[in-house]
């Protein structure tokens, strides 16, 4: 349970960090609009990184092994491009480096989130 609210939560702060801070991560319209789109998209984030992430690490076992599990990076990256195609009017991520650290940041914040709460049990 505290799993999934790590991926929950890591994927909403995520995403706000990245409209926040990155010039490319845009999601127009007015402030409630907004927090309602990163509710959605962190919601649906954060279920697919609860509920696929899994079962593409146990893939990725090896690569990730190899690369000293930054293809966990490319996993994230992966999940945001589908996010930018799920929610294409309401969120514009432009080119590459953009999904790149939003990502990033969506996979930090995860990270850290999912360790601190596992710490405690």
């Amino acid at each position: 349970m505290q799993s999934f609210l790590g991926c929950l939560l890591g994927a909403v702060i995520g995403l706000t960090l990245a409209v926040l801070l990155i010039p490319g991560a845009q999601i127009p319209g007015d402030i409630y609009q907004v927090i309602k789109i990163i509710l959605m998209a962190g919601i649906f984030l954060g279920l697919v990184n609860f509920l696929v992430a899994p079962l593409l690490r146990l893939i990725s076992f090896p690569i990730r092994w190899l690369f000293l599990g930054f293809f966990g990076l490319v996993i994230e990256i992966i999940f945001i491009e589908l996010i930018d195609i799920v929610f294409t009017p309401e969120i514009t991520l432009r080119g590459f480096w953009p999904v790149f650290w939003t990502g990033l940041l969506i996979w930090l914040a995860t990270s850290i989130l999912t360790k601190i709460w596992s710490r405690n049990d």
